[in-house]
């Protein structure tokens, strides 16, 4: 699994700026964000972490269906899996993503809240 996550820099910064950018076009996700009921995890993708209706649910599904075939298309490209892909783009996500006191999920699946300006704790597979 380390091998499929090092991935170039330039491939990550990519990703993670198609999914910044899909976060950013739907303002009622943002403003779910800000609020603390959705947040990204430690998988690639985002999760509602509380609360939440039926319309946000689905703008978060089809965010996540967008990243799913961002991250297929460059697994294919790079010779990864679509889970390492994905992995790879959560760790840039939760450096990059993760505003103070919004949630986040870990690679436990416990749902957390960044602490302040503290800097959010990398799942494992993460490295340094």
């Amino acid at each position: 699994m380390l091998r499929t996550l090092r991935l170039s820099v330039a491939a990550l910064a990519g990703l993670t700026l198609f999914a910044g950018t899909a976060l950013a076009q739907d303002a009622v996700v943002e403003q779910a964000r800000a609020a603390g009921q959705v947040g990204e995890q430690a998988d690639g993708y985002l999760g509602i972490a509380s609360g939440g209706s039926a319309d946000l649910k689905a703008r978060v599904d089809q965010i996540n269906i967008k990243r799913r075939a961002l991250y297929t298309q460059s697994a294919s490209e790079r010779g990864v899996t679509v889970d390492a892909m994905a992995a790879a783009t959560a760790c840039e996500l939760f450096k990059s993503r993760v505003g103070p006191n919004q949630a986040y999920r870990d690679e436990t699946g416990a749902w957390r809240k960044r602490d302040g300006a503290a800097p959010v704790k990398l799942p494992s597979f993460c490295g340094s």
